[in-house]
């Protein structure tokens, strides 16, 4: 199975499900139909992400891992999108080796750990840190877990290896799902 067809069956297994969770925890509905002329005013995920200026070295890994016709496809996706003072603070040569055409899988796997299948804003993941009792586990597309939490107001995204990374801006909307930039790249563990 492609990283594509992955993609594609875990969003429409994700929408599924939290759907199921947002009837459950009396949320809204995960997608809002803005109508044609507003939608058609966001860009995608990839557009999003080269427009920022500070997602440069996201969109370079995304393009190098052969990604970027997967994140502008219908969705919905979820990005947790590392700003490039992320990317640049992990030891020296890691995104260099990463961006090789030998590591194209390796670069793959940690891509779609920043991925989550479906529509999940910001209040939506605050909504379910609260009812899971302060910290709640959710699934990647990478098929890793990632566990989301409080430091205050903000929310905490813990990876694999027990790295926590702070979510600076949360529900950058575009046409295909929502991105929440953080102050830090996910390992798995």
């Amino acid at each position: 199975m492609t990283i594509s067809t992955k993609l594609k069956a875990a969003a429409t297994a994700s929408i599924l499900a939290m759907g199921g969770f947002a009837l459950a925890a009396g949320s809204p509905a995960l997608a809002h139909n803005h109508g044609k002329h507003s939608e058609m005013s966001q860009p995608n995920l990839v557009e999003a992400a080269v427009s920022t200026g500070v997602h440069n070295t996201l969109v370079a890994a995304v393009q190098a891992a052969d990604l970027v016709d997967t994140l502008s496809s219908p969705g919905p996706f979820t990005v947790f999108a590392p700003t490039d003072d992320a990317f640049a603070a992990l030891p020296a040569g890691t995104v260099d080796t990463l961006l090789m055409e030998e590591n194209k899988g390796q670069l793959q796997t940690i891509l779609t750990y920043h991925v989550v299948a479906g529509r999940i804003p910001a209040a939506k993941l605050a909504a379910a840190i609260n009812q899971a009792g302060g910290s709640y586990e959710f699934e990647t597309v990478a098929g890793e877990t990632l566990s989301a939490s409080f430091d205050g107001q903000t929310i905490v995204i813990t990876d694999g290896a027990g790295r926590e990374t702070k979510v600076t801006q949360a529900d950058v909307k575009t046409t295909n799902g929502v991105i929440h930039v953080t102050d830090g790249v996910f390992l798995p563990g």
